[in-house]
């Protein structure tokens, strides 16, 4: 049981992330290259300044997600002054800076450079003495993101940034600042990635520079293709299967003559198929393939 909660609060901060990631790049059309940077600080700064400054609990989550406020502002104000793959190259260099930062033998004493730190939480925050609550706060934090999204793509902010995302000029034309909008979708997508950064930090007691590479880029990126752009549900489908897949493939031997392989050693090979396969045979991604189908049949009834 503690071995598939660990597994589960594991794909609950995925898919916060991919939710977050959607947001901007479903949503509104804004594609990122540097995501994890807010992802890496949320969970460096909630460990930091509890291990370092003493804060409590509640002021450490709180300066992680202004951390991630103050990131995304300067990301949007900076970055969305260009357009398109240079914006995208922009945040991958962007993030970049804070990967190497950290990772720098000059910040051993405060962050452990590349072998990361480790620091004290709480009893009842401590995923290994109190896993039912850690489960159910992850749990809520999701279910509260999920809502945010939902909400906001159903009013006029979210309309707005849809028409932004199919046709920016058009909407600027209607008399709306897209600048706006966008630097919004990039805020709350940033608060939400350092929201599961927070709960990630929390959950491991520490963090390593890992955290702020590509691969917590690319990997929501995945979880949201896979799952469905620009869906709801699209994102956690996406978070579910992944992480799912690739537990139950970790450590599969398959035996093909006298040969043994491990599978779980070449999960990236894997995961490289499933993609590859998933846009072959879900072009719109699982969840909107399913609404393209059901569109169609609706259509088909009322002809």
């Amino acid at each position: 049981a503690f071995f598939w909660e660990s597994i589960l609060v594991e794909v609950f901060i995925f898919a916060i992330l991919a939710i977050s990631y959607n947001l901007m790049f479903g949503f509104t059309g804004v594609v990122s290259f540097g995501h994890a940077a807010f992802f890496g600080l949320g969970a460096y700064t909630v460990g930091l300044t509890m291990l370092h400054w003493e804060w409590p609990w509640f002021l450490a989550i709180l300066g992680a997600l202004l951390i991630g406020v103050v990131i995304a502002l300067i990301k949007g104000f900076v970055g969305l002054r260009i357009k398109g793959l240079y914006f995208a190259l922009f945040t991958l260099a962007f993030a970049e800076v804070f990967f190497v930062l950290f990772a720098n033998r000059i910040m051993v004493d405060i962050t452990g450079a590349e072998d990361g730190f480790t620091f004290t939480v709480p009893d009842w925050l401590n995923f290994t003495k109190n896993r039912f609550f850690f489960y159910y706060l992850a749990l809520f934090v999701l279910v509260a993101c999920f809502v945010l999204v939902f909400r906001l793509m159903n009013s006029p902010t979210g309309r707005v940034l849809r028409a932004i995302r199919d046709n920016e000029e058009r909407a600027q034309m209607l008399g709306f600042n897209t600048f706006q909008f966008k630097l919004l979708a990039i805020v709350l997508a940033g608060v939400m990635a350092a929201a599961a950064g927070v709960l990630r930090g929390l959950a491991f007691k520490g963090a390593s520079p890992n955290v702020l590479g590509l691969d917590f880029t690319i990997t929501p990126l995945l979880m949201t293709i896979i799952g469905g752009t620009a869906t709801f549900s699209g994102p956690v489908i996406g978070a579910f299967s992944l992480r799912l897949i690739e537990e139950l493939l970790r450590n599969k031997i398959v035996t093909i003559g006298s040969t043994e392989i491990n599978i779980g050693e070449r999960w990236s090979l894997i995961l490289g198929a499933v993609f590859i396969l998933s846009v072959m045979v879900f072009p719109y991604g699982i969840v909107g393939t399913w609404q393209s189908s059901r569109l169609r049949q609706w259509l088909g009834r009322r002809k």
